[in-house]
């Protein structure tokens, strides 16, 4: 599909003068990650400043960091580096953030280093370098607040941290435990974005299905009702409203089973995200992960008997420090009875600070090669006779895409970004963030092709 312009990279300084500061900003990261960066983006638009699309534009640059992996950290601290040397008055908030002496040593010259989700510091930081204008009404900001994603769909934040102490994430120690977000809150952001116009809500945070414990369930106001901020409770809410709901990073708590009769109802998107990661018991005990992969294969198939258009997404780490191959043969054997959607594999990296990295038994890399490979492939067969059985089916896709060459879709069983596309060649009559009906006439491994 073709690429197109950020909104206003046509203006030049020369057709348009602008008086109010302007912020350039990087985002990085995971979709919790880009809601931190909506929100700073909004209080900012809101005090009066205008965001530069590039660096030479921009009064100061924002790098909203990664830190989760090595890999992400190197991302994040060569991300910061180009911005000191494209404009060379850069703020530093994020994950990464909580390693300020590492950014200074390897940066000296950012202006300022706050954690993740410090919104208020962040922009204390740019008051310091760029003060707000005194009247912060010369442009609006819409009340949905600004976003980084297209206009049809939107991340929904619903706590941030984490209780769980996985043995190969750092999480809890960058963003805390579990700190969730009012019912009424949630909700009344969640209407004031299909208000805007937003056709698809991602429900995110780090353990969706833990929402609430730490509020201990507390009631809110919502429209002259209380509701508790329940996970079951929440989903309903959502359901409500006129918009596809898609729930991510779904912990697979008992709790969970209630939800999946919404999505057989039509209320909510029959779509889960949960991260299995392995299925070998002494592997999710050397994760500190739950290790009822036996119980987890008979609720999936309960799960689908309440609802058969149920689509399952998983993320998995082959070669974690002790995987035997006995444990990868396990892993490949759960997959092809569990029969998963869709599916991401990682090779285990390890990561700065995380419990797993005393776990002497490494597995070489050319073993996580060899493994990666098998798994995707086992995977890869999987997918495509699931998809193929799609053909001929009448579905329901957002469009997300249109130009030339016809429309890039979506179904109710794809995520953006993450999952799989349903492309609609030749078809130019209709527009970004329709939902409409389309006969499936083709499947590969990965993706669908139909037609209207």
């Amino acid at each position: 599909m073709k690429t197109k312009s950020p909104p206003g990279e046509h203006k030049t300084e020369k057709t348009v003068h602008r008086s109010a500061p302007r912020v350039g900003f990087v985002s990085l990261g995971c979709p919790k990650a880009l809601v931190d960066s909506e929100r700073i983006l909004t209080r900012l638009r809101a005090e009066g400043y205008d965001i530069s699309p590039s660096y030479d534009g921009a009064d100061v640059v924002v790098v909203n960091t990664c830190g989760f992996l090595n890999s992400a950290k190197q991302e994040s601290l060569e991300a910061i580096g180009e911005a000191l040397t494209e404009n060379g008055r850069v703020i530093v908030t994020g994950c990464l953030g909580v390693e300020e002496d590492r950014i200074r040593r390897e940066h000296p010259d950012v202006l300022a280093v706050t954690g993740p989700h410090q919104y208020e510091d962040v922009v204390a930081a740019v008051h310091e370098v760029v003060p707000p204008q005194h009247n912060p009404f010369v442009d609006l900001v819409p009340p949905e607040g600004l976003r980084l994603t297209p206009r049809h769909y939107a991340y929904l934040k619903i706590s941030e941290g984490c209780n769980n102490r996985c043995s190969f994430c750092i999480i809890p120690s960058l963003r805390g435990d579990l700190s969730s977000r009012p019912a009424a809150d949630v909700l009344r952001e969640a209407e004031r974005l299909v208000d805007a116009g937003v056709k698809e809500l991602l429900v995110i945070s780090q353990d969706t299905s833990a929402y609430g414990v730490d509020l201990k369930y507390a009631e809110s106001t919502w429209q002259d009702r209380q509701v508790r901020a329940r996970f079951i409770d929440l989903c309903r809410e959502l359901g409500d409203l006129d918009a596809w709901v898609r729930l991510h990073y779904v912990y697979p708590y008992p709790h969970v089973d209630e939800v999946i009769p919404l999505m057989a109802e039509g209320r909510i998107l029959p779509y889960i995200d949960i991260p299995f990661q392995h299925a070998s018991p002494s592997v999710l005990k050397a994760m500190r992960r739950p290790a009822h992969q036996e119980k987890t294969l008979d609720r999936i198939a309960d799960w689908r008997r309440t609802c058969p258009e149920l689509a399952l997404r998983s993320t998995f780490i082959v070669g974690f420090p002790g995987e035997t191959d006995a444990d990868f043969e396990l892993l490949l054997d759960w997959l092809t009875e569990a029969r998963l959607s869709r599916v991401g594999c990682f090779k285990y990296e390890p990561v700065d600070g995380a419990a797993a990295n005393d776990i002497s038994d490494v597995v070489p890399d050319e073993i996580k090669d060899e493994r990666w490979h098998r798994f995707m492939a086992r995977q890869q067969d999987i997918s495509r006779e699931l998809l193929l059985k799609k053909v001929g089916q009448s579905i329901d896709v957002i469009v997300d895409e249109v130009d030339t060459e016809g429309a890039l879709c979506r179904s109710t069983w794809d995520a953006p970004e993450i999952d799989g596309s349903v492309f609609l060649n030749g078809e130019k009559d209709v527009v970004e963030g329709d939902i409409v009906k389309a006969r499936v006439v083709h499947a590969d491994e990965y993706d669908l092709w139909a037609e209207r």
